[in-house]
C-alpha cells in the first residue's frame, strides 16, 4: 500500500477517535446548563458523566474486540460510530435524569466498538518502528475531540442550547459512517509482522492466559487507570471549576479550556510518542518510563493551579495537566500491542482498556461529583478546589505503577 494512502486512513481514523471524545467528553462543557434546567445535584452529573456511559462500555468492549479479531474491524467500527452518534442525538431530547442516563449508556454501547479495533486496524498500516508515533497521532483525536467539544458545545449552549449542542453533533456522526465504511480497506492482520497475524485468533481466555503472565501488561493497564481517573475527571469538572470558583462565564470557559486543549494536549501527546519511539528502540523500558516522566511533573502543578487564589494563576498552572496528562497515550498503548501476537491485538486491546475505562471514565466524574457534594457545606462554590487537589494522588500512584512497568517490559515484549 502507498504511504499517501497510510495517510489517508490514519487521517480518517483521527476524525472518527475525534468523534468518539466529542461525543465522550461533551456532556462536561455542558454539565452546568444540564444541572440547571435538570435540577440536579453534583453526584447526579458525576453518575451520568461516568458511570453511565462507562459500565456499558467497558462490559462490552471485550466481546466487539473479539469479534475484531475474527471478523472486519472497518465494518465494526462503522456500525460503532453510526450507533453512538445517534444516542448523542438522542440526549438532546432528554427531560429528566433516567432519559439522558439512559442515552448516555446507549453512547457507551456504541463507542465499546470504536478504539480497541482502531488499535489494530494502526498496528497493521504502520511498520513496528513508526507504530508509537502513528498511535500518538491516532490519539490526537483525544485533545482534539475533547477541544472542539468544549469550544462547539459552550458555544453552541451559551448562544442556544445545551440540547442544540447534542443534537448537531449526533447527526455529523451520522453522515460520517458511510465515508468511513466506502474509503478504509481491511489490512492483512499482520502483514508487517513478519507474518505473525496468519495465526488464527485467539480467544478471550487464550488472551488472558498469556497477559495473565506478563506483569508488564498490569502495570501499564492500572497506571494508565489512575492517570485516565484524573484525566477523566479534570474533562468533566474543569469547566464547573473555573465557572463556579472563578467566576468565567460559560462562553469564555469554552473558549479557554478548548483553544488550550487542542493546543497543549496533542503537542504532548506528539512529544511523548516522539519519545518513546526514539529512545524506545534502544531500550524497550522507555515505553512506560516517558509516560511516568511527565506525569510526575503534572502532581505539582494540579495542586497548586486548584488551589491558586487568582484566575490568571490558575490558567497558567493548569496548562501542565492538560499538556500532560494524556501523553501516556501513544507509548503506553504501543506496549499494548508489542505484549501479544497480532491475532490477539484488539482483544488484549479491550482487556486494557476494560481496567482502563472502568476505572477512569467510571471513577472520575463520579469520584470528583461524590467529593464535592461531601465538601460543599464547608467550602460551598468552592469546593470543585479541594475536590480535584485530593484527586492529584491517584497521579502519584500511576506514575509509580509506570515505572514498576518498565522494569518488565523488555522481558515482557513479545518478539516477531
Amino acid at each position: 500500500m502507498s504511504s499517501a494512502y497510510r495517510a489517508y486512513v490514519l487521517f480518517i481514523l483521527v476524525v472518527v477517535y475525534t468523534f468518539n471524545f466529542i461525543d465522550r467528553v461533551i456532556v462536561g462543557i455542558l454539565a452546568e446548563p444540564i444541572k440547571a434546567e435538570l435540577r440536579l445535584s453534583d453526584t447526579q452529573l458525576g453518575w451520568m458523566g461516568g458511570p453511565a456511559f462507562a459500565i456499558f462500555y467497558t462490559l462490552l468492549g471485550i466481546p466487539i474486540a473479539r469479534l475484531a479479531d475474527r471478523f472486519s474491524r472497518t465494518w465494526i467500527m462503522t456500525a460503532a460510530l453510526a450507533l453512538w452518534s445517534g444516542f448523542t442525538a438522542l440526549c438532546g431530547q432528554a427531560q429528566h435524569f433516567w432519559q439522558l442516563v439512559l442515552a448516555r449508556a446507549g453512547v457507551g454501547v456504541g463507542e465499546a466498538g470504536g478504539v480497541a479495533p482502531a488499535y489494530a486496524l494502526v498496528s497493521d498500516y504502520f511498520p513496528q518502528h513508526q507504530r508509537a508515533r502513528a498511535l500518538a497521532i491516532f490519539s490526537f483525536g483525544v485533545p482534539i475531540g475533547s477541544g472542539l467539544a468544549f469550544l462547539f458545545g459552550g458555544m453552541v449552549a451559551s448562544s442556544m442550547s445545551w440540547r442544540t449542542a447534542f443534537v448537531v453533533i449526533g447527526v455529523a456522526g451520522l453522515a460520517l459512517a458511510p465515508l468511513f465504511r466506502l474509503t478504509v480497506a481491511e489490512p492483512a492482520r499482520g502483514g508487517l509482522d513478519g507474518g505473525a497475524g496468519a495465526q488464527a485468533a485467539s480467544g478471550v481466555l487464550e488472551v488472558l492466559k498469556v497477559v495473565a503472565r506478563k506483569r508488564a501488561f498490569w502495570c501499564l493497564a492500572f497506571g494508565a487507570a489512575c492517570a485516565s481517573l484524573v484525566g477523566y475527571g479534570l474533562l468533566f469538572w474543569l469547566p464547573s471549576f473555573f465557572i463556579r470558583v472563578h467566576g468565567l462565564s460559560l462562553a469564555h470557559t469554552s473558549l479557554y479550556l478548548g483553544i488550550g486543549i487542542l493546543v497543549l494536549q496533542t503537542t504532548g501527546i506528539w512529544l511523548s510518542g516522539w519519545a518513546a519511539d526514539r529512545f524506545g528502540s534502544r531500550n524497550k523500558s522507555a515505553y512506560a518510563l516517558v509516560p511516568a516522566l511527565l506525569l510526575a511533573v503534572v502532581v505539582p502543578a494540579i495542586v497548586i493551579g486548584s488551589l491558586a487564589p487568582s484566575l490568571g494563576l490558575a490558567l497558567v498552572l493548569f496548562c501542565v495537566p492538560i499538556l500532560f496528562n494524556a501523553a501516556w497515550l501513544g507509548p503506553v498503548v504501543c506496549a499494548i500491542q508489542h505484549l501479544v501476537v497480532p491475532g490477539m491485538r484488539a482483544t488484549a486491546s479491550a482487556i486494557f482498556l476494560f481496567v482502563n475505562n472502568l476505572i477512569g471514565i467510571g471513577g472520575g466524574a463520579l469520584f470528583m461529583g461524590v467529593m464535592s457534594d461531601v465538601l460543599i457545606p464547608q467550602f460551598g462554590r468552592e469546593s470543585l478546589r479541594y475536590t480535584i487537589a485530593a484527586a492529584s494522588v491517584f497521579y502519584v500512584l500511576g506514575t509509580v505503577l509506570l515505572c514498576l512497568a518498565a522494569r518488565h517490559l523488555p522481558r515482557d515484549w513479545q518478539r516477531a
